[in-house]
This record gives structure tokens, C-alpha cells and sequence, in this order.
């Protein structure tokens, strides 16, 4: 049988290393825990002009524009810096639900339906006929699909023969 000594060094023993593992070792890096990455740096590609300020950063090879911050509806225009070209691969970050419908026009028209569910940012990538390096301008639109939709072409007149 133990003295009380004993177990009161034991018991006292214990609790100094509950109260070391508990809040008193938060300072420690434990091997499975990872900081969480860094965000991307802003960079200066594209010249933009319209509604709002827009961040730029690059994913691996392909240049995002951050629309998270939009709602409602607007537009941006999209150049080159002076001096320099189109990125090889040009993309966008935008909130589900924030806005129905995204347009992008450049050689061609794109037209995305932006889903209303979901929370976290996603990010679309514009098709490669969009623009090229030849293109002078990008414009993004955003809103309603009637305030985005071109005007529709008037019906062609038939001439009886």
C-alpha cells in the first residue's frame, strides 16, 4: 500500500501534465498540425475598367480576377498592361448565388450560369475561343439573364418569289 505522500505526488504529477498538454502547450507546432497556406499574392496584369475594384492573382498558370465581391449586376472591361499580352489562360472567382448569369465578350460571347448553391468562392475558367492575342478588350458582365443577354436580331424579311 501506498503512503499518502506517494499518492499525492502521483495525483500532483498528473494534473501538471494535463495542464501542460491542455492550454499551456498551444504554442507548440505538433508534427500533424499545418498553418494554412498563405493567400495569393494581388498582382497587376490586366487593366480594369467599370464597376468596382477587382483583385488579380495568379492559380498556377491561370490569371483570376476576383468577382467574390460582386452581387447585382455590372461590368468590367479587361485589357492588357501596356507593353504586355493576353495571359495564357484567364479565369474568375465568383460567389454562388451572389449573380445568376456571367458573360464574357471578347472574339466570341460566353455565357455562364453561376449556381445558387453553395457558399465557398468558385472559380471558372474562360473557353480559349473567347479572346487571343490579338484581342483589345474582355468584357465581363454580371446580373439578370435580361440584363446580360445581347438584343435579340431581328427576324430576317422573306422575299416571295
Amino acid at each position: 500500500m501506498r503512503s499518502p505522500a506517494v499518492k499525492r505526488g502521483v495525483l500532483c504529477a498528473a494534473a501538471l501534465c494535463l495542464a501542460l498538454l491542455g492550454t499551456g502547450c498551444a504554442h507548440r507546432h505538433w508534427p500533424w498540425h499545418h498553418s494554412p497556406p498563405p493567400p495569393p499574392a494581388p498582382v497587376h496584369e490586366l487593366e480594369v475598367t467599370g464597376a468596382g475594384t477587382f483583385s488579380q492573382y495568379w492559380k498556377r498558370n491561370t490569371l483570376l480576377l476576383d468577382l467574390s465581391s460582386a452581387s447585382g449586376s455590372g461590368s468590367v472591361t479587361l485589357k492588357p498592361v501596356e507593353g504586355t499580352a493576353w495571359p495564357m489562360r484567364l479565369g474568375v472567382r465568383v460567389t454562388p448565388g451572389a449573380f445568376p448569369v456571367l458573360e464574357v465578350r471578347g472574339d466570341e460571347r460566353l455565357s455562364l450560369a453561376i449556381s445558387a448553391s453553395g457558399r465557398a468562392p468558385i472559380e471558372l475558367e474562360f473557353t480559349p475561343r473567347v479572346y487571343n492575342s490579338k484581342t483589345p478588350q474582355i468584357t465581363v458582365s454580371w446580373g439578370s439573364a435580361a440584363t446580360t443577354a445581347p438584343p435579340a436580331p431581328a427576324p430576317a424579311a422573306v422575299t416571295p418569289r
